[in-house]
């Protein structure tokens, strides 16, 4: 029996999705680098070179063929979004150039401000916020450091916690901590 393909209609607003992830990306890369996104022509070669797509079902091309086309929900709330590591192996080998990575955290930062972030993002945020370390500091951490003849305590946040004021304020400052708490 025949699968049925389900398709989703291009809403007017949606159009110029390219434009707006160009034009988005642009307040961090170079708006010329962004514009490179209309230059990809799925041939793949970003899928077949990504090391996570060995691993995961992770396929970049699918994200920009959604975002090229207008399917501005569907490439922002894709799970697939959060997949990439940013190893940048897929940019250095696109044959268009395409820059990729940085198009991926252009979509990524565009997808926070729309509300879509996964859980477990929600988390490592709620331990920066209150560690000011995505990943504290735990004994067995220190054992190793002990080994490796480091002192237990990185000089960190861990060791100048009067820093973490400091972080928690750049993450205000930033409107991080109030995209973050919007999706809580």
């Amino acid at each position: 029996m025949p699968s049925i393909l389900k398709r989703q209609t291009i809403r007017e607003g949606e159009r110029d999705f390219v434009n707006e992830v160009i034009e988005h990306g642009s307040q961090i890369f170079p708006k010329d680098d962004m514009a490179t996104l209309r230059a990809c022509i799925q041939c793949g070669t970003c899928t077949g070179s990504c090391p996570s797509g060995r691993r995961t079902a992770w396929r970049i091309r699918q994200v920009f063929l959604k975002t090229l086309t207008g399917l501005r929900i569907d490439a922002l709330a894709a799970e697939d979004l959060w997949n990439c590591t940013t190893c940048y192996t897929c940019q250095e080998r696109c044959p268009r150039k395409v820059k990729t990575t940085d198009i991926v955290r252009a979509l990524r930062n565009l997808a926070v401000r729309e509300g879509y972030m996964r859980e477990d993002h929600v988390r490592v945020c709620q331990l920066v916020f209150k560690h000011g370390h995505a990943v504290p500091i735990n004994d067995d951490a220190k054992a190793i450091r002990k080994r490796l003849a480091l002192s237990e305590i990185p000089p960190t946040v861990h060791q100048y916690p009067e820093a973490l004021k400091e972080v928690v304020g750049i993450l205000e400052a930033t409107g991080f901590r109030a995209l973050v708490e919007k999706k809580e």
